[in-house]
C-alpha cells in the first residue's frame, strides 16, 4: 500500500482545523490504495490551534504535529515535506489550506489521477467546472486571475491554468528534486517555483476542477503587494520566453542600428542594409539564446556537435532573413522608402518573433 502525506500549514486557523481534519478522514476512509497521513505544521499559533491538534492526535494516529517558527508559507511546506520524509517516507505529497477553503472530498480524485499516470495534479478554479467564490470583489477576481495569465503568458506554458492553487498532489521525486530550488522562496511565490521546476524537469502535469470556497474562520495571510512583486520576479528571472523577448529586444537593436547605418548614411540598397543587419543579429541572438534564454538545454560544446547545429541554426533562420529582406523591399516599393523601419518592427514583432522562437524550440533547443 503506497503512502501519502497531506501537509497542512497553520497559522491560528483554530476555527477550522478540526473541523478540516476531520473532513479529511471522512473523505478517505473508504479508500483501500492508500495509507493516508497527516502532518500539522503550525507556526506558532496564538489561538489554540496547536491544543487542539494534539488533542485530535490521541483520535487519529496518522496524525502529527509540527511545531516551526512563523517564517512564511514556502518555509512551513519545506519543513513539512521534511518532516514526512524522515517518518513516514511517502510515494506522494499532498498540499492543502487549513481554513476549509478547499473541500476534502476531492482528496480520491487527486489519488485517481496520479495512479493513472500523473506525476502533479493541480486543483484548478479556472477549467471546466472549477470555480471561485462569486461575491469575491472585482479587485480579487483581478488579482486571482490576472496574476494566472501573466504567469502563464510569461512563462508561455497555457496548458496549465492555475500557477498559484494551494490544492496540489506532488509525487515525491518532484519535491526532492525541488528543494534546493524553491527553499528560499518563503512566500506564495513558492507554488509557483515548485510548479516551474516540475515542468522543467517533465513531469506529467494533469488538473482537476475544484470549487474554491473563502475563508470562514480567521483572516488571510496574504500580503498582496508582497505577493505580486515576488511573483512578478520569479517569472521575469526564470521565464525562458521572456528571456527570448530580451534578446530578441538586444537582436532588434542590432538589426535596427546596422540597417539605419547602411541605408541612411551609407545610402546601400534597402536589401542589402536589411540583409546585412539581420544575419548579425541572428548571429547575436544564437549565441545569447544558448548561453542564457535556453541554458538548460543549451547546445553540446564540442565541435563536432556545435559545428553542425550552429549551422542548422543559420539554415532555419535564413527564413527570417528571407522574410524581412522580401518584405521591406516590397513594402517600400509600394509605400515608400522613408518608412523602412516601420515596415521593419512590424514585421519583426508580428512575424519573426513568433517564427522564430517556434522554430528555434522544435529544431535548434530541443528538449532533451
Amino acid at each position: 500500500m503506497r503512502k501519502a502525506v497531506i501537509i497542512l500549514p497553520t497559522y491560528n486557523e483554530a476555527g477550522a482545523i478540526e473541523q478540516v481534519i476531520n473532513g479529511i478522514h471522512e473523505a478517505v476512509q473508504e479508500n483501500k490504495n492508500w495509507e493516508i497521513h497527516i502532518i500539522v505544521v503550525d507556526s506558532n499559533s496564538q489561538d489554540g490551534t496547536q491544543e487542539i491538534v494534539l488533542r485530535l492526535i490521541k483520535k487519529f494516529p496518522r496524525l502529527q504535529l509540527l511545531q516551526t517558527k512563523r517564517e512564511g508559507l514556502g518555509r512551513a511546506y519545506i519543513q513539512g515535506f521534511q518532516t514526512a520524509f524522515e517518518k513516514i517516507n511517502p510515494y506522494l505529497i499532498f498540499e492543502m489550506d487549513a481554513d476549509l477553503s478547499h473541500d476534502p472530498n476531492k482528496i480520491l480524485e487527486f489519488l485517481k489521477k496520479i495512479e493513472e499516470g500523473a506525476d502533479f495534479v493541480i486543483g484548478s478554479r479556472y477549467i471546466k467546472g472549477g470555480s471561485i467564490p462569486k461575491d469575491w470583489g472585482i479587485h480579487r477576481k483581478i488579482f486571482s486571475v490576472g496574476a494566472n495569465l501573466v504567469i502563464r503568458f510569461g512563462f508561455m506554458k497555457l496548458r496549465v491554468t492555475d500557477w498559484t492553487s494551494g490544492f496540489r498532489a506532488i509525487k515525491s521525486w518532484i519535491i526532492k528534486k525541488a528543494t534546493p530550488h524553491v527553499k528560499n522562496y518563503s512566500g506564495y511565490v513558492f507554488q509557483v517555483a515548485i510548479l516551474d521546476f516540475a515542468i522543467k524537469n517533465k513531469a506529467h502535469i494533469n488538473e482537476i476542477p475544484i470549487q474554491f470556497r473563502d475563508r470562514v474562520h480567521g483572516e488571510s495571510k496574504i500580503n498582496s503587494i508582497q505577493y505580486i512583486v515576488q511573483t512578478f520576479l520569479y517569472v521575469f528571472l526564470n521565464s525562458s520566453f521572456i528571456k527570448f523577448a530580451l534578446v530578441g529586444l538586444i537582436g532588434f537593436v542590432i538589426d535596427f542600428g546596422i540597417s539605419y547605418i547602411f541605408i541612411e548614411n551609407l545610402k546601400s540598397a534597402v536589401w542589402v542594409g536589411t540583409f546585412i543587419s539581420s544575419e548579425t543579429a541572428i548571429v547575436s541572438n544564437f549565441f545569447l539564446n544558448n548561453f542564457w534564454s535556453f541554458a538548460h538545454k543549451k547546445l553540446d560544446h564540442k565541435l563536432s556537435a556545435y559545428l553542425p547545429n550552429f549551422i542548422k541554426f543559420n539554415v532555419v533562420s535564413s527564413g527570417s532573413i528571407l522574410i524581412q529582406t522580401i518584405g521591406v523591399q516590397l513594402a517600400s516599393n509600394f509605400f515608400g522608402r522613408k518608412l523602412w523601419y516601420l515596415y521593419k518592427v512590424i514585421l519583426i514583432v508580428f512575424i519573426i518573433i513568433p517564427y522564430s522562437y517556434v522554430l528555434y524550440n522544435k529544431f535548434i533547443w530541443k528538449e532533451k
